[in-house]
């Protein structure tokens, strides 16, 4: 079972920035699709970016603001997070599928490792 770990996360001010990083246990190479997702408590997880063999994508509303990265050598995804709002705090994880082609990289059902998440939390 492939592992993937987040760290990263903490408390900012509206307007910052934060690195999000997630270290997975299989080479990055081989993956078909990873990911960054986000949930507050009551709503549904929600995908934020991804990347797959047919390039990245992201979220509305995040366009702009946010950069998501692929490091194949070191294993590793990125979240580069700009200009926080209150908004955007949540619990962020790292998903990751290494077995079958994805379907919408935003899709929590293109994905079949997730870890445990690290928070965000942004202050006004």
């Amino acid at each position: 079972q492939v592992q993937v770990v987040e760290s990263g996360g903490g408390l900012v001010q509206a307007g910052g920035s934060l690195r999000l990083s997630c270290a997975a246990s299989e080479s990055t190479y081989s993956s078909y699709c990873i990911g960054w997702f986000r949930q507050v408590p009551g709503k549904e997880r929600e995908g934020v970016a991804g990347i797959g063999r047919t390039g990245s994508t992201y979220a509305d509303s995040v366009k702009g603001r946010f950069t998501i990265s692929l490091d194949n050598a070191k294993n590793s995804l990125y979240l580069q997070m700009n200009s926080l709002e209150p908004e955007d705090t949540a619990m962020y994880y790292c998903a990751a599928n290494f077995r079958w082609w994805c379907g919408p990289m935003l899709a929590t059902t293109s994905y079949n490792n997730w870890g445990q998440g690290t928070q965000v939390t942004v202050s006004s």
